[in-house]
């Protein structure tokens, strides 16, 4: 039950992602006059017509709600990049850059700025299969894992939601190898091995005795 709770516990789940990912910066397009906002997490505006500026995720889904600009999708979401980074994702072994929160941000963005978004059927596409593919590596990668024994794990460029997914498996793999690999355990081991040899010649022993 322990180890259970344990695991759950280093885990987020979807919707803590999706917060973290709120404070992201996105650039939006105003259509109002606003004075600057004097926020906790730091001064954005002033908001003028037709001016870009960036705020947080959160604050440009609020003003989009109510009307009040259109969101400027990141140029990583265009078609031309999504392209080049899945044609990359099946070429290499290795994970190619992205956003920690791109997974969020893109379902953020599908959910509340969907006008804003070009060719919003064909990027959400290539999303899923970029998502598919590096599911798969980490499939690979995690498979590697359990059949070899290794003390440290570097997975470069890993996403939010990625990482959360993998933490719990790594974690107890890792820990169960230094256990393993633990001065008491190699000490107990010899011993065993020590007394070993001792039990095998105890059969023989009987038989001179009984002759």
């Amino acid at each position: 039950m322990a180890s259970q709770a344990d695991a759950h516990a280093a885990t987020f789940s979807a919707a803590e992602l999706e917060f973290l990912a709120e404070d992201e910066l996105i650039e939006i397009v105003p259509n109002m006059r606003m004075d600057p906002l004097n926020l906790i997490c730091g001064d954005f505006g002033p908001f003028r017509p037709q001016i870009a500026t960036q705020v947080p995720v959160w604050l440009a889904v609020a003003l989009k709600r109510r009307g009040k600009c259109t969101i400027r999708p990141p140029d990583w979401m265009s078609v031309e990049k999504l392209t080049q980074v899945l044609e990359a994702e099946r070429d290499a072994e290795k994970f190619q850059p992205l956003p920690f929160h791109y997974v969020e941000i893109s379902r953020l963005l599908f959910d509340h700025a969907r006008d804003d978004i070009p060719d919003i059927y064909m990027v959400r596409s290539l999303i899923e299969d970029i998502k598919d593919v590096r599911f798969h590596k980490i499939g690979t990668g995690l498979e590697i894992i359990s059949r070899e024994r290794t003390y440290a794990l570097r997975l470069k460029n890993l996403s939010a939601m990625e990482a959360n997914i993998v933490r719990p498996f790594v974690t107890r793999a890792l820990q169960t190898f230094y256990k393993l690999s633990s001065p008491d355990m190699i000490q107990d081991s010899d011993s065993v091995s020590n007394r070993q040899p001792q039990t095998a010649n105890r059969g023989p022993r009987r038989q001179l005795k009984d002759r």
